[in-house]
């Protein structure tokens, strides 16, 4: 296996959590097909609670152990390193079969805070069926994070990132086999359907535990270490790594509570302002499934960025090496301005299109509301960037602080702005959306601040080059709707495809002639 540097790692993660990504969004195609609008919100009720107990029992330990690992290999602390991984591994253990227990034995009540009183659509006990169902992976997946994090902390990038091809692969095969069969051969109901296809994430996490398990033995240290670590060093190990955890788990909780509480209070307020429970479903299942996939197509850049970013700034910042701090903070703007940010617009402006490739036209809603998720999502990639940049400078305080305003703004307009959406006579679902995005604001506000106290960070080369960018985007957007008025009658998936490529492919060349300097300085190494 071959170590990766900053970019290098994170032009691997990208890129491998992209194709996973887009596996995950390819097989809604089908899967949309089988179990239509009413089976994609229940697949995303289920979805969303295990996500939540996931990043309870395990969202921070691969980069606090990436974190931790990279620490200590620095230092050549490896009996350290050695006890870190091993210890880690038996406390998630016993964290996720606490946490599995609760969401099984507690999945009514969860399925009853999900829907509430709701009585056409999906009933409490679908809702419940299926989250007992996908509970088991919980059992799996954080043993899963401990090894990719351990790999991650040694440079080994491309490993990690594969495992979770793999895993996706995987639990494809299970979701779309696994529905099939029980819908067209077994001839069983819906919410059994949806029952095996949530389970497909524990198949997954299996295989791509046994994959990563092999691949460990060429990396674990096989050096003697004679002299045993004392309790008190032991204690100490445990206690950093929890402490360094924390923070990321702060992060993906706050991250996932976004997406949970609009769930929530999207029910709730759809509902009370007279929204029957059909369309409600309809409105989740975007919210909740169907757009959230084509919205992971942004979000996966800031997620491979992540995997690569953190080891680095910790070791940048053990260094003290403020010059390449300053510069990664500075390269993950760009990202946001100059790849995500494009992308979501581009999405945006074809989204009736790009619906339509993937999900046909039942869903009405569906085109509407990603054209603004969409965007959103692009926040959301620069949030989930800069929260962990700021963990891998130890910034505990600042992440909270900034998650705790921006999440509670997002809970305190939510159910407001939908009353007000829909007293304008605007779609009241933009109204969480818009929720959504106020919060994500605050939460990045707060951080670019004090780093630019903190670190004298400069956004003056930023601010150079706003006017141009600005400028290429409204090209961009100009063309694009050029793009999408030639298209607007074609309604074959097949002519769609071919004509959205073409018109991708085109616009990406300019847009790359325009921006190549600024591209080449993004991908660049970092100086040193």
């Amino acid at each position: 296996m071959r170590k990766s540097g900053f970019i290098d790692g994170a032009i691997i993660a990208v890129l491998a959590i992209f194709i996973a990504k887009f596996l995950g969004i390819i097989y809604v195609i089908p899967f949309n097909n089988m179990v239509g609008s009413s089976g994609g919100s229940l697949y995303g009720y289920a979805y969303n609670i295990y996500n939540l107990f996931l990043i309870i029992s395990s969202a921070g330990i691969p980069l606090a152990i990436s974190k931790l690992v990279s620490e200590y290999n620095e230092k050549g602390m490896i009996k350290e390193k050695e006890y870190l991984f091993k210890s880690t591994k038996i406390i998630i253990l016993i964290f996720s079969i606490i946490s599995f227990l609760i969401c099984f034995i507690f999945a009514k009540d969860i399925a009853t805070l999900i829907i509430g009183s709701k009585i056409e659509g999906n009933t409490i006990n679908d809702v419940t069926y299926v989250i007992k169902w996908v509970s088991f992976a919980i059992l799996v997946v954080p043993l899963l994070s401990v090894s990719r994090g351990y790999l991650q902390g040694h440079g080994y990038i491309s490993t990690s990132s594969f495992s979770q091809v793999i895993e996706q692969i995987v639990r494809i095969f299970v979701v779309l086999g696994g529905s099939w069969y029980v819908l067209k051969i077994l001839k069983l109901d819906l919410k059994t359907a949806i029952g095996i296809a949530v389970f497909g994430a524990f198949v997954g996490a299996i295989i791509a535990y046994l994959y990563l398990a092999f691949k460990l033995f060429k990396v674990k240290d096989k050096k003697n270490n004679k002299d045993p670590l004392s309790k008190d060093e032991k204690i100490n190990i445990i206690k950093k790594m929890i402490i360094y955890a924390i923070p990321f788990i702060i992060i993906n909780i706050a991250n996932n509570l976004y997406n949970t509480t609009d769930m929530i209070l999207l029910n709730r307020g759809l509902y009370n302002i007279g929204i029957n429970g059909v369309d409600i479903d309809y409105i989740s299942g975007v919210f909740t499934t169907w757009g959230v996939k084509l919205n992971t197509i942004i979000t996966s850049i800031a997620t491979g960025i992540a995997i690569s970013l953190v080891p680095n700034i910790a070791k940048d910042k053990a260094k003290n090496d403020l010059k390449s701090i300053r510069n990664s903070f500075i390269k993950i703007l760009q990202i946001f301005l100059y790849i995500a940010l494009p992308l979501s617009i581009f999405i945006s402006i074809f989204g009736n299109e790009i619906w339509t490739i993937f999900f046909g036209t039942e869903n009405s809603f569906g085109p509407i509301i990603i054209k603004y998720s969409v965007i959103v999502a692009s926040f959301d990639a620069l949030y989930i960037m800069m929260s962990n940049g700021l963990q891998g400078l130890g910034k505990t305080k600042l992440i909270y602080t900034s998650v705790i305003l921006g999440l509670g703004i997002n809970l305190l307009l939510d159910i407001p702005l939908i009353n007000l959406f829909n007293k304008l006579n605007l779609y009241p679902y933009y109204g969480a959306i818009s929720a959504t995005l106020i919060g994500y604001i605050i939460s990045l506000l707060i951080p670019l601040i004090k780093l630019k106290k903190e670190f004298n960070l400069n956004y003056h080369l930023i601010y150079q080059k706003l006017p141009k960018l600005f400028l290429v985007y409204s090209l961009m957007i100009f063309l694009s709707l050029i793009g999408c008025a030639i298209i607007n009658n074609v309604t074959s998936r097949i002519l769609l495809i071919i004509y959205i490529g073409l018109i991708g492919l085109i616009l990406l060349v300019i847009y790359y002639l325009i921006n190549k300097q600024e591209l080449k300085e993004i991908f660049n190494k970092r100086s040193e």
